[in-house]
């Protein structure tokens, strides 16, 4: 079984000794053998305090939810919010509490998941305080693979807060080394690397049973399609949130099932089928409405693109149904539109180019990316 950083503490423990440690971590902070890493740290080192990202550090807040500041229950320590509504950022008093900060949540490999950019502003707040930042480094489910475009600056968000390729390739060990660099932060940093792991590898073949990182990726399969799935929350269609399927059906009251699989099915896209979904979302967009459109089902792991699905689907859901489906409104008057965010450019809204132009541009970045970030791989 591959070994995640937490499972090669102990050969680091001077690291850690006679220091107050903060930990940045999730539900999917476990060892290979299922114990917590806030248990770990409380029980063999001082845990003086515990930074939340989005979902909680014990994975109870919905998408999108404000986490509190709050005492956690089973280890007496505080937990400081980092997803809260006026900040993302480490204040003071949070870094005045502690020595060194760790963090250990499972990265899913696709540029829009926030657990990044916590982890990367706490990385520039713990540099210019002159903390020490120690990650325990995860296997990326994603593997070595880039796909997508590149994120513009102007479009930088808490969706998208780097430079990165929708699917980009790299540990958060390597990403945080990548941005230490880039942005000249010169943190004190280390990575407790991950053993065994070879990149190429996706998840279900390091040995290691599937935590989910939240709610709304309860399987390796929605982690996979999530980097061109994910788009869809830019939209007015479903992405299956509400659903047992999330990121693996869309649709809407509007879309009509034969018409829209019968379409996709034709295209041939590699590694992945396509069937009738009829759904109804408990929660989310369209809640309590009876919706039609596709289920996902990836045939092949390796041959898939899910960029590349979804954006065909996304294009041929919009030629379809145009007067109906839409890209969201800013979610603040003056802001950008959340697929722009997400795309992090606006190739979608004001450049309108024909499927075939974007995906030979995603393509182009991609390659270049996929050459830029090999500087900074840990691993074969």
């Amino acid at each position: 079984m591959i070994k995640n950083g937490i499972d090669c503490i102990e050969q680091y423990d001077s690291s850690f000794r006679g220091k107050r440690l903060g930990l940045i971590t999730s539900v999917t902070g476990l060892t290979a053998g299922f114990e917590s890493t806030i248990n770990v740290l409380h029980q063999k080192y001082h845990l003086a305090a515990m930074f939340s990202p989005e979902h909680g550090v014990r994975g109870n807040v919905p998408a999108g939810g404000m986490v509190d500041t709050y005492t956690d229950s089973v280890t007496g320590v505080k937990v400081y919010s980092l997803y809260r509504g006026d900040s993302h950022r480490m204040t003071r008093e949070m870094l005045d509490a502690v020595d060194m900060v760790v963090y250990d949540i499972q990265d899913v490999g696709t540029r829009y998941y926030t657990y990044l950019y916590t982890m990367l502003y706490a990385l520039e707040d713990c540099a210019r305080a002159g903390k020490e930042f120690v990650i325990l480094d995860r296997v990326n489910p994603l593997g070595d693979r880039v796909e997508g475009n590149v994120l513009k600056p102007e479009f930088k968000s808490f969706v998208g807060g780097f430079p990165l390729a929708m699917r980009y390739g790299l540990t958060i060990g390597e990403f945080a080394g990548m941005a230490d660099d880039v942005l000249g932060l010169h943190a004190q940093l280390s990575v407790i690397p991950v053993e065994g792991w070879k990149r190429d590898m996706l998840y279900p073949e390091t040995g290691r049973c599937w935590i989910p990182p939240s709610m709304g990726l309860p399987g390796f399969d929605a982690a996979l399609m999530y980097p061109g799935l994910c788009l869809f929350e830019g939209t007015n269609l479903s992405e299956g949130r509400g659903t047992t399927r999330p990121f693996m059906e869309i649709g809407a009251p509007f879309v009509d099932a034969r018409e829209l699989t019968d379409a996709m099915q034709a295209k041939g896209l590699k590694g992945v089928a396509f069937t009738t979904a009829y759904f109804t979302p408990a929660a989310s967009k369209y809640e309590g409405e009876a919706c039609q459109g596709v289920n996902l089902y990836v045939t092949d792991m390796r041959e898939v693109s899910p960029v590349e699905v979804g954006m065909t689907l996304l294009y041929e859901i919009m030629d379809r149904y145009g007067e109906e489906a839409r890209f969201l409104p800013p979610m603040k008057e003056g802001g950008r539109q959340f697929i722009e965010l997400l795309c992090g450019s606006d190739i979608l809204t004001r450049q309108k180019k024909s499927l075939s132009e974007l995906l030979e541009e995603f393509g182009e970045e991609s390659r270049s990316f996929s050459e830029q970030k090999k500087r900074y791989h840990l691993y074969e």
